[in-house]
């Protein structure tokens, strides 16, 4: 059975040249600029067209993928034909045979990429977690062509026509290694200090993701810890992961203080255990202004308007959806705050604190304070409930 890995790993060839031989490379030339809006945890989302479908579709960009994808219900919605095949994908939720749609055309603002094959998942659960419709992933397919530099502080990308490009001045340049995934050598420190390989994953809404078994084999982190277990998605619907605190995380010269770090149990080894060690999310991430230059096989990143901003603290227990016109309470850790607080699962919420938005992202930002008492209004049985929760903090 031939197998695609969602998060992949491989052998790349290296090509020598004929050292009395310097070709001059064309400088990269700027074929388009369009905005991008971001989810919690900063993912990316940027919009598209596919094929021959009129609307514009919200797609993930996502340096964790890869390849590109649609959602079923997308193509089953728009008619889109999509081919049954024996090809699987391994993502942390799991693995699963996918159908594709061959050889289409993704219709960003100023610019058609041609000849993509598109793997087809349910991305249901994306959906539900962000409260918008996720109409696909775009991943090593499209960055593998172009230059993209991604900005932060002004909410657009530019795309380029590969060559010779002049970064900002500011900011320093990676090598990663490339396989179908950039995998960067970071430096963690905890219990004690070392350095090791990890995937840089913007489409992960998180600071950094170890696996069990990469804690564990380490020792990295402070026996003193007490991780908390909390609700995660991934390609294959919900799990729960364990959640707690790392003293510092250094990437190239920048280094990151009490990053909030989740500890997965990866039965699938989509981490790639022993090769790396887990994943650097956007969370991170996105506190940089960032050029994904693949065909050189380098990323400069340059510290933005964010860097300095607060890590999410904020411990609750509670995982919010939103289904059907209604953002449900869909999972309660037991011993957590919303445990204590006597939510349930179903609950349907329609208030936090003073904000009746019903907006699940803009409740899921306010519910990032750590040790606050708030007031959620939600029905249960055809009656409304006030209940106060108080967030706690992991450690």
């Amino acid at each position: 059975m031939k197998t695609f890995f969602y998060i992949l790993l491989g052998l790349f060839l290296c090509l020598t040249a004929n050292s009395q031989e310097i070709l001059s490379q064309p400088d990269a030339k700027l074929i388009t600029t369009f905005p991008f809006k971001q989810y919690s945890g900063g993912v990316m989302v940027i919009q598209a067209k596919v094929a021959n479908v009129p609307d514009s579709l919200n797609f993930i960009l996502d340096t964790g993928s890869g390849g590109i994808s649609l959602d079923s219900s997308t193509c089953e919605e728009f008619k889109i034909h999509t081919v049954a095949t024996d090809t699987t994908i391994t993502g942390i939720g799991g693995i699963r045979k996918v159908p594709f749609v061959f050889d289409e055309t993704l219709h960003l603002p100023g610019l058609d990429v041609h000849h993509l094959n598109f793997h087809v998942n349910n991305y249901d659960v994306l959906t539900s977690v962000y409260g918008e419709k996720v109409d696909g992933i775009i991943g090593y397919s499209f960055f593998s062509r172009y230059i993209v530099a991604v900005n932060f502080d002004s909410g657009y990308i530019q795309v380029y026509q590969p060559g010779k490009i002049k970064y900002p001045q500011n900011g320093t340049i990676l090598h990663p290694v490339f396989t179908a995934l950039p995998i960067q050598w970071a430096t963690i420190k905890d219990r004690k200090k070392m350095g090791y390989n990890f995937y840089l994953d913007t489409g992960a809404g998180l600071c950094v993701l170890l696996s069990e078994e990469f804690a564990e084999d380490s020792a990295v982190l402070l026996s003193r810890r007490k991780p908390v277990i909390t609700q995660a998605q991934g390609m294959g619907g919900r799990l729960q992961m364990r959640l707690t605190l790392m003293k510092e995380i250094k990437i190239g010269p920048y280094r990151f203080r009490q990053v909030p770090t989740y500890l997965y149990n990866d039965s699938y080894n989509v981490t790639s255990f022993p090769f790396t060690g887990g994943l650097i999310g956007n969370d991170l991430m996105r506190r940089f202004n960032m050029t994904f230059n693949y065909p050189k096989r380098e990323i400069h990143i340059s510290p933005n308007g964010h860097f300095n901003e607060k890590f999410d603290y904020a411990y609750t227990g509670l995982g919010l959806y939103y289904e059907n016109g209604k953002i449900i309470i869909g999972d309660v850790i037991p011993g957590s705050p919303a445990d204590k607080a006597k939510l349930k699962s179903g609950d349907e919420l329609f208030a936090v604190g003073n904000n009746l938005s019903h907006n699940i992202m803009t409740y899921k930002n306010i519910l990032q304070t750590p040790d606050q008492d708030l007031k959620l209004i939600i029905k249960r049985d055809d009656n409304y409930l006030t209940i106060t929760m108080h967030t706690g903090r992991i450690r």
